[in-house]
């Protein structure tokens, strides 16, 4: 296996390995990392490989919190190797609850990331992600109660998630402005079969130095090359168990024409998917989740496929 490629993190200090691990499988039911046992071989194997950013978040697992729950006890003894990244944001209840909604505010702020740093056993959090804005607190006091936490050390770095391209430059321009920590990187839904995002994100994270970390760049395994058009998908995966609608609306032209590409460049689909996503500009690091080892094995592999410049233009021709 070739050796991990790795990226500064937007125009930060903070470098990443090119593959992620996301960690939201962890504690999930009916999987092999439900326990901390099965999700123990799953990060030592992306240590192994050379995976350094771990991204999880409070809501993610079984229950939520399970999963920072694991992953902490996972990292043990080496949460000095690692990019701890995590997000707050989303409603852990279930409901509004006390904070009517309002998570990105300094209150819940407070609380969100002392309950984060407990699961996750460590005094900072290296990569703290605003998981969605929240349509209620006004973007000037989420950044300041940010920059608090980065003030005092609990926090490094800072970044967003499912934000749109004007949401990024309204936030870096007030950041800037007031002379606090700014947001270094955009966690977005972003695949080869879900390229929206290259109209309005990809240009102002690129204008304002700011990484994407794309999530559900596999887009649930259909770009693995492990699903095809005119066969049930198999059980034990989750488009075969829970999923299935996915398989029946799935685009099969565009993912049989990116098939077809990394027959005809010599690689693997995997390849295509992660590492052509990886060379997308502003792309700094492809979050793929795993539930075992090998899988694990593979994406680093694919991530460190680099396409030329006519074979991106090609891949884009089929796939926009």
């Amino acid at each position: 296996m070739a050796d991990m490629r790795y990226r500064p993190l937007g125009d930060s200090g903070l470098v990443v390995s090119v593959v992620g691990l996301g960690c939201n499988n962890l504690g999930r039911p009916g999987t092999r990392t439900e326990s901390v046992e099965g999700g123990q071989a799953v990060v030592d194997a992306a240590l192994d490989a050379g995976v350094t950013l771990f991204d999880v978040a409070d809501i993610y697992g079984g229950s939520p919190g399970l999963s920072e729950e694991i992953l902490g006890r996972c990292l043990s003894g080496h949460r000095d190797d690692v990019v701890l990244a995590t997000k707050f944001g989303m409603d852990m209840r279930g409901a509004n609850g006390p904070d009517f909604g309002a998570r990105g505010s300094r209150r819940y702020i407070r609380r969100a990331v002392e309950a984060s740093l407990r699961r996750l056993r460590t005094d900072h959090i290296d990569l703290y992600q605003y998981h969605q804005p929240d349509g209620v607190t006004p973007i000037e006091e989420t950044l300041a109660a940010l920059d608090e936490l980065v003030r005092e050390g609990k926090v490094r770095y800072l970044g967003s998630s499912n934000f749109a391209g004007w949401q990024v430059v309204e936030a870096d321009y007030v950041a800037r402005a007031g002379g606090g920590a700014r947001f270094i990187s955009a966690q977005n839904y972003y695949n080869l079969l879900h390229r929206g995002p290259e109209a309005e994100l990809v240009p102002a994270c690129e204008a304002y130095g700011v990484g994407i970390l794309p999530f559900f760049p596999l887009e649930n395994g259909l770009l693995t090359g492990k699903f095809r058009r005119d066969e049930a998908p198999r059980a034990g995966t989750r488009i075969g168990d829970a999923k299935r609608d996915l398989h029946m609306s799935a685009d099969w032209d565009t993912i049989e024409a990116i098939r077809d590409f990394a027959t005809q460049h010599d690689v693997s689909m995997l390849d295509v998917s992660i590492g052509g996503l990886a060379a997308q500009p502003a792309v700094t690091s492809v979050i793929a989740g795993a539930t075992s080892p090998d899988q694990i094995r593979a994406n680093v592999q694919a991530g460190n496929w680099e396409p030329g410049a006519d074979a991106l233009e090609a891949l884009a021709k089929i796939t926009t």
